[in-house]
């Protein structure tokens, strides 16, 4: 009999699909340097020529994991807000599918937040995923005051936006490593550390400093 190995043939999107779960599991258990192409074949259960047949070196590997994950959090959070919601509705909506995406998919949030930032070739990946979600989030405050008839400078919205991020960011970092916490409990902490000053500040409240 022969000893090499029968695999099922399925639809190559579907193929593509459970490489790249191996892949995800793979990295973030491992991190990208430690990580091996064999332990990924093994992973999902394929050879390894098929893994490169299908999504080439383990850079390229990695960086198509990195489009599926950013992919996946931003149609998440993107889907859940009605663009004909108050600010703080959006925001809410959007926090929430963020962080349901961070406990639904704790894998590919160490592979997006951890193992991206520890990689030097793949900062930019991690910039670009954080740029676009500032964007989002600043056009989801922008789009929700402007329906408010409030017009709100672009800077101050994009400093807002990063703040917001920057901290979510961090929550769900915490979140990652916290298997029994409630995903939209840590929403709403966020939504209530945010908002209060958020909120304020985009209705033109402001704290100043006092004179010495």
């Amino acid at each position: 009999m022969s000893s090499t190995p029968t695999f099922k043939r399925l639809p190559r999107a579907i193929r593509e699909q459970q490489m790249l779960d191996a892949a995800v599991r793979v990295f973030s258990r491992r991190g990208f340097h430690a990580a091996s192409m064999d332990e990924i074949a093994d992973d999902a259960g394929i050879s390894k020529p098929m893994v490169y047949a299908y999504l080439g070196t383990k850079e390229e590997l990695f960086v198509a994991c990195l489009h599926r994950e950013t992919a996946r959090m931003m149609e998440a959070i993107a889907g859940a807000a009605a663009p004909d919601l108050p600010a703080d509705q959006r925001l809410w909506r959007g926090l929430r599918a963020f962080f349901g995406f961070v406990g639904a998919h704790r894998d590919g949030w160490a592979v997006l937040y951890r193992q991206a930032r520890g990689s030097q070739p793949f900062a930019g990946e991690l910039a670009a995923m954080r740029a676009r979600l500032v964007e989002v989030v600043a056009g989801m405050l922008d789009h929700a005051l402007r329906t408010e008839g409030r017009e709100v400078a672009a800077t101050e919205l994009e400093v807002v936006a990063y703040a917001l991020v920057g901290a979510s960011e961090s929550l769900g970092d915490w979140l990652a490593d916290h298997p029994d916490a409630d995903p939209e409990k840590t929403a709403t902490r966020m939504m209530n550390a945010a908002w209060l000053g958020a909120g304020q500040l985009l209705h033109g409240a402001t704290w100043r400093p006092p004179t010495d």
